[in-house]
């Protein structure tokens, strides 16, 4: 079975994010949107059609920008984290674009 590593980084950001010492709305809102991440990449990753798979991943991707914001309004300064996002936003865009792609071609 072939290894889902953007799941495989979306479970690692949420245990990093656990780790802040945040206070508050914004931890629980952090934790809430990290772990949307992972799991909606996981559910559209077991849906069958394209626009199943990318609705998922498109709520994923909105997550990890939720996410950003929340780091920046609690002002962390974490650089592995922060990058881990940034990472995690790009495979995720990633993700959406091949998707497209590949509907385009079905």
């Amino acid at each position: 079975m072939k290894k889902f590593r953007t799941l495989e980084l979306a479970i690692e950001f949420h245990q990093a994010a656990e780790q802040l010492e945040l206070k508050g709305h914004l931890r629980d809102q952090l934790f809430r949107a990290a772990s949307s991440i992972a799991l909606n990449l996981s559910e559209g990753n077991a849906k069958r059609t394209v626009p199943e798979k990318k609705r998922f991943y498109q709520m994923s991707y909105a997550s990890v920008q939720e996410c950003k914001t929340i780091l920046k309004l609690a002002k962390v300064i974490d650089k592995n984290v922060i990058d881990m996002a940034d990472k995690l936003g790009a495979w995720i865009f990633n993700l959406l674009k091949s998707e497209i792609q590949s509907q385009d071609f079905t």
